[in-house]
């Protein structure tokens, strides 16, 4: 076992689902650790068990535990991929299958504006409803 790895391990509780980290955390609350160099404490955790991680590739918590280090609470998944599972806005948002009133996302009711999904029906009812105000205010 590497000096480093030996360094590790105390700093890990290792509960009955998440294995958190409990020494030095970043303001984010990810696990920050001091191998030849700082990194990550979950990567570190990923790259003792699974190897190095791929190119192009980030690690996701599957548990969205930041502080967890647990390798099979963790995965290498692209970018995109990692924030769409998030917690976020644009997750949630990308997670959608219908609009407010109820349109299905799909390639003929749906189009990008300005990087977010619009529903062409709902657009097309409001063009409508500004016409017939801009008539009868005529």
């Amino acid at each position: 076992m590497k000096d480093a790895e030996r360094r590790f391990w105390p700093k890990v509780d290792m509960g009955e689902g998440c294995w958190n980290w409990q020494a030095s955390l970043l303001r984010n609350g990810y696990g920050q650790f001091h191998a030849p160099g700082t990194t990550l404490a979950h990567r570190y955790s990923y790259e003792l068990h699974h190897g190095a991680i791929p190119e192009g590739l980030v690690i996701d918590h599957l548990c969205r535990n930041r502080r967890c280090v647990r390798p099979s609470h963790l995965e290498a998944v692209p970018q995109a991929v990692n924030l769409q599972r998030g917690e976020t806005l644009n997750a949630a948002e990308s997670a959608l299958t219908h609009c407010l009133r109820g349109h299905q996302f799909n390639e003929s009711t749906t189009y990008l504006y300005r990087g977010r999904r619009t529903c062409r029906p709902c657009r097309r009812d409001a063009a409508r409803l500004r016409r017939v105000q801009l008539k009868e205010s005529a």
